[in-house]
């Protein structure tokens, strides 16, 4: 699920880069702030769908679960973490049948999101409560 990126710097600057990531399946790109280190946005995700997250600023916890059933979902399902930092530009996939809960771990934390979908492409979002699930 990780694209990991690359750092260079010389005495121009820095860049941050991911030469093996394959944006041609991206349609819509976007970014996520949250208020507040305490405020977790989750859980969502899409039976369908794919994301791709990169952080452009700050860090953040990104925690993934994959759904058995999008009707009625096991409440025992597993979690995966990840945190990803702004040091490199590191790509998080989110394939589909996948839902995740995000928390900026730094205030001013800001998060690229891709998407492979248009917005009102397909009808494929899914929102569970946070405490929905007995493993987090």
């Amino acid at each position: 699920m990780i694209f990991e990126g690359k750092r260079h710097e010389d005495e121009r600057g820095i860049i941050t880069y991911n030469n093996d990531f394959d944006a041609s399946k991206i349609k819509r790109i976007y970014t996520i702030e949250n208020h507040s280190t305490d405020f977790i946005r989750g859980w969502q995700g899409h039976k369908v769908e794919q994301r791709w997250f990169a952080c452009l600023k700050g860090s953040f916890e990104i925690s993934v679960i994959v759904v058995d059933n999008f009707t009625n979902p096991s409440k025992e399902l597993t979690q995966k973490k990840y945190l990803l930092k702004d040091d490199v530009l590191t790509y998080l996939h989110i394939p589909s049948g996948c839902i995740t809960a995000i928390q900026a771990k730094q205030e001013g934390s800001k998060l690229l999101v891709l998407a492979d979908y248009d917005l009102g492409e397909i009808n494929d979002e899914y929102r569970y409560s946070l405490d929905y699930f007995n493993n987090i």
